[in-house]
This record gives C-alpha cells, sequence and structure tokens, in this order.
C-alpha cells in the first residue's frame, strides 16, 4: 500500500475513494495518504462514510466533491463540519445529490463533456452554476439539467478478488465503482485476495473491472475495515459510533488520529491493534 500510495496519488490529484458507498470504502489507502502527508487533493465521490471526513481532518484536502461526507450512523463529520464552518472555510464544497454525482461521472468516464438529468429541479443545489446548467433539450425543447463531467486523476477502489493481471471480481452494491474505474486516469486496486485468472474466467459475469483499467494491485485483506466487503467483512458499527465520539472536538480528532493512523505503520499493525 505505501508504494502504490506513493506512486499513484499525488498532492492536488482530483482522488475517487468512496465508490461504494458504505461499502468498500478504503480506509487503508486514505491512512497512507495521511502518513505520507498529501495535500491540496480534490476528493469526489457520492458519500463516503468517515473517510473524507478523517483527510479533511490531517489537512489533505483543498475541495469536495460530494453529495455527503459524514458518518451514516451518526451524522455530518465533525471535522467536514468544522472545515466549513470556519472563516473563510478551510475547505471548498461543491454539493451533489448522489444521482448528480453519477451522472457527471459517467460522463468523464464516457469521453463526453456533461450529462442530463431532471434530478435538479426545484434544488438549490442547481444554483452552482460551476457544475449545473440549465439546458433546452435539443430534441423536444423542454428544460433539462446539464451536468459538467466530474474527471478524476487516480480511483482507489476495492474489490473482493482480482488476479495478478487487475482483472476483478466485484459484486454487491456498485455504487459509482465502474464509472470511477473508467473516469479515472488512474486506478489503485485493493483486494482481499490474489486468485488465479481461471477463477475469474469460471464467472466471467463478475470481471467488472478489467485489468487493462488497472494500475496497482494491492492484496490487503481487511483493508475496508470498519466498512463492509460483501462475502468478507461486516460492517463495524461500534468503531463508526466510537469515531465519531471521540472526533467531536479538534483535540478528540488528534488523539483519535495519532492512535489510529499515524501510531500503527500499515493495515497490518492496525489489524493487530484491533485484535484481528
Amino acid at each position: 500500500m505505501r508504494e502504490a500510495v506513493e506512486r499513484l496519488v499525488r498532492s492536488g490529484d482530483r482522488v475517487s475513494a468512496a465508490c461504494g458507498l458504505e461499502a468498500r470504502i478504503p480506509f487503508a489507502a486514505g491512512h497512507e495518504i495521511v502518513r505520507q502527508a498529501k495535500h491540496g487533493l480534490t476528493l469526489v465521490g457520492p458519500i463516503s462514510d468517515m473517510l473524507y471526513d478523517q483527510l479533511v481532518g490531517a489537512g489533505c484536502v483543498r475541495r469536495i466533491e460530494a453529495a455527503w461526507v459524514g458518518n451514516v450512523g451518526a451524522g455530518l463529520g465533525h471535522n467536514f463540519r468544522r472545515a466549513l464552518e470556519a472563516e473563510p472555510p478551510l475547505v471548498e464544497m461543491v454539493d451533489y445529490t448522489n444521482l448528480s454525482y453519477a451522472t457527471g461521472l459517467r460522463a468523464a468516464a464516457e469521453g463526453v463533456p456533461f450529462g442530463v438529468t431532471r434530478g435538479l429541479f426545484g434544488t438549490d443545489i442547481a444554483r452552482q452554476s460551476d457544475a449545473f446548467r440549465e439546458i433546452a433539450d435539443p430534441f423536444g425543447g423542454e428544460p433539462v439539467f446539464a451536468v459538467r463531467a466530474i474527471p478524476v486523476d487516480v480511483a482507489i477502489v476495492v474489490a473482493q478478488r482480482a488476479d495478478e493481471n487487475g482483472n476483478a471480481h466485484v459484486w454487491g452494491n456498485l455504487g459509482t465503482t465502474l464509472e470511477s474505474a473508467r473516469a479515472a486516469e488512474r486506478v489503485l486496486l485493493i483486494v482481499e485476495e490474489l486468485v488465479a485468472a481461471e477463477t475469474l474466467r469460471a464467472h466471467p459475469n463478475r470481471v467488472l473491472i478489467p485489468g487493462l483499467l488497472v494500475d496497482a494491485v494491492v492484496v490487503e485483506p481487511g483493508a475496508a475495515h470498519p466498512s463492509p466487503v460483501e462475502g468478507y467483512e461486516e460492517r463495524d458499527h461500534a468503531a463508526f459510533e466510537a469515531y465519531h465520539r471521540a472526533t467531536r472536538s479538534r483535540e478528540g480528532w488528534d488523539a483519535w488520529r495519532a492512535e489510529w493512523i499515524d501510531g500503527v505503520a500499515d493495515r497490518a499493525s492496525y489489524l493487530r491493534k484491533l485484535g484481528r
């Protein structure tokens, strides 16, 4: 993981590290980004549970383009709220709905300048003219919203398993996983296990990320903890709740980071600390 993050994630990048909604969140990669002090990142995604909150708290983030930053079981992320309520704000924010984000990401994956949706009428979100424009349907004349394509420099994706060429089996809640891999210039793939190519060919319909898109494969069981990986890991609700309580203050966040990110060298050390 250390090598992959050093090589593929660059300060100033546009990073997708939350493509599975509540599932398969690459916490291990996020913690390595913090340890390596990457900075000036733009984080894109539908929701991130608490990973983006951690990256904001660590000072890695310049801008967020997302529908939700926080802890789905508890509320908005405390680091995120503090950063946005600061005068002036410490991060820029562009608000999306889950659907409008997926629409813009799909446009980037397809190499077109924008996608189209009807889902923004009557919302304040639509007033963000740098992301959305009301246009006339060229065929029927009815108004629709154009959603600017959302480019991605690096997508960090957790999958269940892959072969050594990066062909990956993914199942469960996909969110924007496929669009993220196809929109990104670089893909860091994290898997629970490495398997033979024959295993993948036996279930070809599950090969949702082809190796031709993938720049690195990191085999790291437990990399998504405390988020779930269907077939491998359940969601650790207690870990999310403990994080939310601990980070209500800046001092609490600093202590949590010192214990669970800076105080462990890598994911293996993190899992040992958990008692796994």
